[in-house]
């Protein structure tokens, strides 16, 4: 069976996420759970910088592939940036941040899958 194209992205993105040294890169499977996006990348960083350039690397390579951002917000404090590209929605936390909120505990029937 082929991946869909959503899937896909999302993969890609957590790939360059581990790139810059993410840390525990995941992928939520939102399909039949909510109709705000199918997927969520989630992953984090140490400090603001690592966060910052997590996503400026995950921007410029999925452009690299034709895929442009829809939407991004928190860039500028660095502790949680969202990229939206529609049918993904990829977070890049600080740690704290990330323990903070608790996408993966809110999200929890989602399926998940670990990208290494």
């Amino acid at each position: 069976m082929a991946v869909n194209k959503a899937l896909h992205l999302a993969r890609k993105a957590g790939e360059y996420a581990l790139g810059k040294k993410a840390d525990e890169v995941k992928i939520l499977d939102l399909r039949g759970i909510t109709s705000i996006t199918d997927y969520f990348v989630i992953c984090s960083g140490d400090a603001d910088i690592q966060v910052k350039a997590i996503a400026d690397s995950i921007i410029a390579k999925l452009r690299e592939d034709n895929i442009d951002v829809w939407h991004i917000e928190g860039y500028e404090s660095g502790r949680w940036v969202l990229l939206d590209f529609v049918d993904v929605v990829i977070h890049v936390f600080l740690k704290e941040a990330r323990e903070f909120y608790g996408l993966e505990r809110l999200w929890g029937d989602a399926p998940t899958e670990c990208v290494q």
